[in-house]
């Protein structure tokens, strides 16, 4: 036993040292920074292209009396739904000829006009491309029927916040569990999907037959996964204390900070940090394990996409459980393996109780044991292979 940890802590010093001092090692650091800008400069662009076309617009073919009204009730409306999910009205008045201008106004192109609605308030009709059920004809249903009253009192509402509100809480909690949840699920996909191609430069260069010869080949790959975590930990924390340094620098600028938890923030960055290294050891194992059958980096790079889908597939898995911890289907996210550590991350943030992080955790060692177990031996029986290669289903046979 303590050779094998001597020989485990011998590989996982020296991948560990090979990665960190590397030039390369700043491309590693400065990694989440390219999908955040991506991320950002793609989600103002997809936001602002989404508003612009979801957003109908409507001309309005009336009185300038009767225009006032309804414009005073759109304003109305857009207070209390916002200005951008209200129905945009331009005001026209009546020609002449009233069918042409509407054909003109629902074929103009800037802006592209939906609807004309003409008449009055006591008879209007609506031309263009709605129906009575769609949204736009409700909007519209609703200004029309607000304008025809009196001016409502200009009284404003008096409101009481109470930020104790149950209702209130849980959504906020709601809120810090989806975002530790994708920060988990974010780390893990960047991360663990580089032990796949950790044993190809030995495979390939016949060094692996020299380390088996000296050490145990249980110890090469677990030494292998734990220096890749202690380099991804390495990582994380510099990109941890880069985020505090930015919400620090900006925080009177601004920056919204996220609600507390229910387990309260130390317990909450605690679980995640433990999740983190489940989840990582959970997914690092079984990747390595499938990396270790690949020959060619050419191999690595055709796993990579259905791994990359699977972990989409359990992520999604996972999300179920926010929102709605003590569900079946919560449960069964909290009990798969692989989707434990991000669905309890969640409850953390929704849930106060201890033990079941507890027993979670306990669960999850379990499995990353029983994983690196199964794979180190799968690995011993096909990685020291030489001429053809065994089929996956005499692999116990041989």
């Amino acid at each position: 036993m303590m050779r094998f940890l001597r020989s485990s802590f011998v590989i996982a010093r020296r991948d560990f040292a090979a990665t960190v001092l590397s030039k390369a090692f700043i491309f590693f650091l400065l990694g989440p920074l390219f999908p955040l800008l991506l991320g950002g400069v793609f989600g103002g662009i997809g936001a602002r292209v989404a508003s612009q076309a979801e957003r109908p617009v409507v001309a309005v073919v009336m009185n300038p009396d009767d225009g006032a009204k309804l414009d005073a009730a759109r304003t109305r409306l857009a207070e209390a739904i916002g200005d951008e999910a209200a129905v945009r009205m331009l005001f026209y008045r009546p020609e002449a000829d009233l069918t042409a201008q509407q054909k003109r106004l629902l074929g103009s192109r800037n802006p592209a006009v939906r609807a004309v609605l003409s008449g009055n308030l006591e008879n209007p009709h609506v031309a263009g491309d709605v129906k009575p059920e769609d949204p736009t004809a409700r909007q519209l249903d609703l200004v029309l029927r607000d304008a025809r009253l009196p001016a409502p009192p200009s009284a404003p509402l008096d409101i009481a916040q109470e930020k104790a509100a149950s209702g209130g809480i849980a959504k906020d909690r709601m809120l810090t569990g989806q975002v530790g949840q994708m920060l988990l699920f974010f780390l893990t996909l960047m991360l663990s999907t580089m032990v796949l191609s950790q044993l190809i430069e030995e495979k390939s260069n016949k060094i692996i037959e020299v380390i088996a010869a000296a050490m145990p080949i249980d110890a090469l790959f677990v030494g292998k996964l734990f220096a890749m975590l202690a380099a991804s930990v390495l990582g994380l924390l510099v990109w941890i204390a880069s985020g505090a340094l930015l919400i620090q620098l900006f925080k009177y600028g601004g920056v919204a900070t996220l609600p507390t938890p229910a387990v309260g923030w130390p317990a909450f960055l605690t679980f995640a940090v433990l999740y983190f290294a489940m989840n990582y050891l959970l997914f690092g194992a079984a990747f390595l394990t499938m990396g270790a059958q690949a020959s060619t980096s050419r191999e690595v790079q055709v796993m990579s996409m259905p791994i990359t889908f699977a972990q989409v597939l359990i992520f999604g898995l996972a999300s179920i459980a926010i929102g709605q911890p003590d569900s079946p289907e919560g449960l069964a996210a909290a009990i798969f393996p692989l989707s434990s550590p991000m669905a309890m991350l969640a409850r953390a943030a929704e849930q106060p109780e201890l033990w079941p992080h507890v027993a979670a955790i306990l669960w999850q060692g379990l499995w990353v044991g029983l994983i690196l177990r199964v794979g180190a031996q799968l690995f011993r029986k096909t990685v020291l292979k030489s001429g053809p290669r065994t089929p996956w289903w005499k692999i116990n046979r041989a």
